[in-house]
């Protein structure tokens, strides 16, 4: 049996990235396995996977660094600040590398590099300090090109058909 942590990274324009690798965990944490999961994008405090990690807890362990939308959807918050919240995240995250943690999800991360937030070499970098059996998961759209080719396992998730195109809103246990 190997023994080395996976890199997985699930992009693309469609729904199920973030939901995949919340999938993930809750089949980790039935395992007994100890999953850290860190927002780059999202601000989650009254999200149902928030508080489902509140209820798995200590076992899963759920940090919202993000800031909310950038640039979209009537966000007024400046890029400065959302900067700032990814530079957190990525510290937060390099501070899980080796804290015993099973699984460390990046929330958003791929969103994040795409945006200018924070650098891929900067993502590259965490990586590559990472516990030799530590299984990291990136999520969001946009996965830079040198992230796909190192990554063990990548997934496209690619939207046909989604309620928010006819203007309907995203909904509780659904959506958030």
């Amino acid at each position: 049996m190997n023994e080395n942590g996976l890199i997985i990274v699930f992009t693309g324009n469609g729904k199920g990235k973030t939901s995949a690798a919340l999938g993930i965990a809750l089949r980790a944490t039935g395992h007994r396995m100890y999953v850290s999961l860190v927002q780059f994008i999202k601000s989650g405090s009254a999200t149902g996977e928030s508080r489902a990690a509140e209820r798995l807890a200590p076992e899963f362990e759920f940090l919202s660094r993000g800031k909310g939308f950038v640039n979209c959807c009537g966000s007024t918050t400046p890029v400065e600040v959302h900067q700032k919240a990814a530079v957190q995240a990525l510290a937060a995250a390099g501070q899980r590398m080796h804290a015993g943690w099973d699984i460390l999800i990046l929330d958003e991360i791929n969103t994040a590099v795409a945006l200018g937030l924070i650098g891929i070499q900067d993502v590259l970098a965490l990586i590559k300090k990472k516990a030799p059996r530590l299984h990291m998961i990136l999520t969001g759209r946009d996965a830079h090109p040198d992230l796909i080719a190192i990554a063990d396992m990548v997934t496209e998730m690619r939207s046909i058909k989604h309620p928010y195109d006819e203007g309907r809103p995203a909904r509780k246990g659904i959506d958030f």
